[in-house]
């Protein structure tokens, strides 16, 4: 066993190989990649065992020149698929990076479509579907498409509905359209911003939760993408003045079925599209995997294993709340207890939860579907989000009836949630009898474990952070620069920082009197909560994370 063998060589111990094996569960990766992807070891240090195990050797695709003419040969939806890249060859053979270079089914395809013998070559899956990223550019192919692209470069405002469903239905929009959304999915990108302007349109990806610049192509192009956008989503073809709303599903060879909410917005040169994507089958991770450090974490869990009251989590829009609230659902799910939520919308299916999706033009709102769920016998109830005095009033109740109910607010931090719900007028002695606690987060994105370096903090840092050198050693602090697998950002992936916030009998005397934000914060900074200025300190401190990153999140006046 691989495992073993990195024991006795003391390459890991223990409790590595434990968190290891425990990762593995969650994913069913190979075990190989989740010790490199965890840095307990590098690729260097486990490629002759993982050589002894399987008889191929280990190629790094991040560190060799891959000829792009050969490996963008094959199709991309078989390199997804199956997994595969070829990256060079050699005498008439082809050299292919395979994360199952056991796969005898993928080579003898590879073999029909190249008409050339493969040799196999063992590489991690993360580093195959970087390259393939890489490779096949969904800027380029939208390109490509382009060239074919003629679509009419009158206003839109002059063309018929008959003509822009026409144009709609072509085939080089069709490719378009569907090139935009499959390079987004292949650059893990959540959202796609299509933005008219004067002359031209701008596509931009929202990656890690921040827009980067994709393509640019001619304004006369607009007409026939938004049709196409509005047929895929069942909306009104001819109605180019009001915003409007929908979905589709989009499905991909090579990366499954996503959800994609479109939201269109007439702008003065046009109506901007905006798609969120979302992958049906993406599993719901745990509370391990959320970021909380080790104490917050037994906080979080603690709140769910009580029987009754509300347990809020907020933070702005974007922030990973729903997320949080699906994980904490996954924890306390069980065949003895009837959990129902209501949402908007439905991210993620649950076995074993029933799940309501809003429809405010049927009259199905979050207080609607609330007030329905209390008559269903419910355990648990997750509310996607209190939006208003109706809503609030009725999660209380049945908090004060023997439900536990979890729910999100937008505020900017834990005392601050019970300031928005006084706010929404809700007594404060019902707030003081309901509340179990809260949850407040931000998403800081992470540095690419690939090429991030260490420098010596600067000295305005030192201050920041309220750390004094000791005999002149100044603390070392990760610095992003920039490499092929995360795009030259330097960053790739992102963490939480929270703060929780339990409420104790003191708190609860406070929120009976109406006390001030400052207050309440004072109070639980006082017990012991750690903030989450404090949490993303500790993430820059173990090198998670950068300074300038803490500080766009967490906003640099507060530094």
């Amino acid at each position: 066993m691989l495992g073993e063998r990195l024991l006795v060589e003391g390459l890991i111990d223990a409790s590595q190989l434990d968190r290891a094996l425990a990762h593995q569960r969650e994913s069913n990766l190979m075990l190989g990649e989740i010790l490199v992807t965890l840095g307990f070891v590098t690729r260097a240090q486990i490629a002759p065992f993982l050589k002894e195990a399987t008889g191929f050797q280990l190629v790094d695709l991040s560190c060799i020149a891959i000829d792009t003419e050969l490996a963008a040969s094959i199709p991309e939806s078989l390199a997804r698929r199956k997994r595969v890249l070829p990256f060079s060859q050699h005498n008439g053979v082809v050299r292919v990076a395979m994360a199952d270079p056991l796969d005898l089914a993928a080579i003898d395809e590879l073999q029909g479509r190249l008409r050339r013998r493969i040799a196999p070559f063992l590489s991690l899956q993360s580093d195959i579907e970087e390259a393939i990223g890489r490779i096949f550019s969904g800027g380029q192919t939208a390109r490509l498409v382009l060239q074919e692209f003629a679509a009419s470069s009158e206003p839109e405002a002059t063309l018929s509905v008959d003509e822009l469903l026409t144009i709609a239905e072509g085939a080089p929009v069709v490719r378009l359209v569907n090139s935009i959304v499959q390079s987004a999915i292949g650059a893990g990108a959540s959202d796609v911003h299509i933005e008219p302007q004067e002359t031209t349109v701008r596509v931009r990806f929202r990656q890690d939760g921040v827009l980067y610049d994709q393509m640019l192509f001619a304004r006369s192009h607009l007409p026939a993408l938004v049709s196409r956008v509005k047929v895929m989503a069942d909306l009104d073809i001819s109605e180019h003045r009001k915003p409007q709303d929908g979905r589709f599903v989009f499905r991909s060879e090579s990366d499954g079925e996503y959800d994609v909410r479109v939201s269109l917005l007439p702008l003065i040169h046009g109506e901007k599209i905006v798609m969120r994507l979302l992958e049906k089958s993406c599993s719901v991770g745990s509370t391990t995997m959320l970021g909380l450090f080790e104490e917050q974490r037994e906080l979080f869990e603690n709140m769910l294993r009580r029987p009754h009251g509300i347990v809020l989590v907020t933070g702005p829009t974007g922030s990973g709340k729903s997320t949080t609230l699906y994980a904490a659902l996954r924890l306390i799910n069980d065949s003895t207890r009837n959990i129902n939520t209501v949402e908007d919308p439905v991210e993620y299916q649950l076995p074993g939860v029933n799940q309501v999706q809003v429809r405010p033009q049927t009259g199905l709102t979050f207080a609607a579907g609330l007030r329905s769920l209390v008559r269903q016998d419910p355990d648990v109830i997750m509310v996607g989000e209190i939006r208003d005095l109706e809503t609030a009033e009725i999660a209380v109740q049945a908090a004060l009836t023997g439900h536990l109910v979890l729910s999100t607010l937008h505020t900017n931090d834990a005392p601050g949630a019970l300031i928005r719900l006084q706010n929404m007028g809700v007594e404060p002695f019902l707030i003081s009898s309901a509340l179990i606690g809260v949850v407040a987060q931000r998403l800081l994105r992470t540095v690419c474990p690939h090429c991030s370096t260490r420098a010596a903090a600067p000295p305005y840092v030192l201050d920041a952070l309220g750390v004094t050198a000791p005999d002149g050693e100044t603390p070392m602090l990760v610095t992003a620069t920039g490499c092929n697998r995360c795009g030259g950002r330097g960053m790739r992936g992102r963490t939480g920082a929270y703060e929780i916030m339990p409420m104790s009998d003191a708190l609860r005397s406070l929120a009976l009197k109406g006390a001030s934000g400052p207050e309440i914060r004072a109070q639980a900074i006082a017990e012991g909560m750690a903030t989450m200025r404090d949490a993303a300190f500790r993430k820059l401190l173990a090198g998670l994370t950068t300074f300038e990153e803490v500080t766009r999140v967490l906003f640099a006046e507060d530094f």
